[in-house]
């Protein structure tokens, strides 16, 4: 596996896994509630992806295997981390973990020292076990029942 930045080429593979991921994985937050997969998944299309390839505070990087995309991940230069999810058939493969190192070290390279994001339910465990707190009172994001704010400290190792 190889982590690299995404390319506007890579955006139609990368939103097929992001959408792929919150509408299999992710059922303990949507319920699989059409209204609120459908604001979920609105900005999860091939064009907006492909511009989200070219923000200048903000990197989209994904997890390869040979040419198949495993997992897609975005980081802004201050630290908040807005995407990190990974294929169904690659969960539980340390693809995820692997992501979370990389953006981290992004927003090291950027100037933060701290990362930030708003957890599902589904990652709330991933999170927690990877030294990340709560940070608040749950929110409702998309219409969810619990999207949880977080943060840790980030150092080099």
């Amino acid at each position: 596996m190889r982590i690299r930045d995404a390319t506007p080429a890579d955006a139609t593979a990368a939103c097929d896994v992001l959408r792929r991921s919150i509408s299999e994985l992710c059922a303990a937050d949507h319920h699989n509630d059409p209204a609120i997969l459908g604001r979920w998944l609105a900005n999860k299309t091939p064009e907006i992806v492909a511009g989200w390839t070219m923000e200048p505070e903000s990197s989209l990087l994904i997890a390869m295997e040979d040419e198949t995309i495993l997992a897609v991940g975005a980081v802004r230069n201050s630290g908040e981390i807005t995407l990190n999810y990974v294929a169904p058939a690659a969960r539980f493969r340390g693809v995820s973990s692997a992501l979370l190192a990389a953006l981290e070290a992004r927003a090291l390279d950027r100037g933060s020292t701290r990362c930030t994001l708003v957890s599902t339910e589904t990652a709330h465990r991933f999170y927690l076990s990877r030294g990340y707190v709560d940070d608040g009172a749950p929110q409702r994001k998309f219409g969810t029942t619990s999207s949880y704010p977080m943060f840790r400290q980030i150092a080099r190792r």
